[in-house]
């Protein structure tokens, strides 16, 4: 009525769980929560969950991502970085939309993505 937004459920089709150490890059489709640690870069066509005892050290491409633990890296997220209280960003990151909690962590640059802003650089090129 006054502009609720409605939390899309969150269905996991992936999990590395919290006593799994990944070494290697990992590709995949739809939503991928870990709370495990990864040393590797991560490109998932979906969202992608870091809980707070989820670790990666690497790079993460991704739609949305949620950060509760710690990334060393750099996020691109066509969509939305939430970076929580307990989460931890050491790199840039490139994102549509950015969301940090209070005491939450970043230490890099950002870069916001928006198609209106290509849109007036691809016409201001001509």
């Amino acid at each position: 009525m006054f502009g609720k937004k409605v939390e899309k459920s969150m269905e996991i089709d992936s999990l590395i769980g919290e006593n799994i150490k990944l070494t290697g890059k990992i590709e995949g489709k739809g939503n991928l929560r870990i709370d495990g640690i990864i040393e590797g870069d991560i490109v998932y066509e979906g969202d992608v969950i870091i809980g707070e005892t989820g670790k990666v050290q690497g790079n993460i491409h991704c739609r949305d991502i949620s950060l509760a633990g710690t990334v060393e890296g750099n996020i691109k997220a066509k969509e939305k970085l939430t970076l929580h209280t307990t989460g931890k960003l050491m790199g840039d990151a490139e994102v549509a939309n950015l969301i940090v909690h209070e005491d939450a962590f970043f230490q890099g640059s950002c870069k916001m993505t928006d198609k209106k802003v290509k849109q007036i650089e691809s016409t201001t090129k001509k």
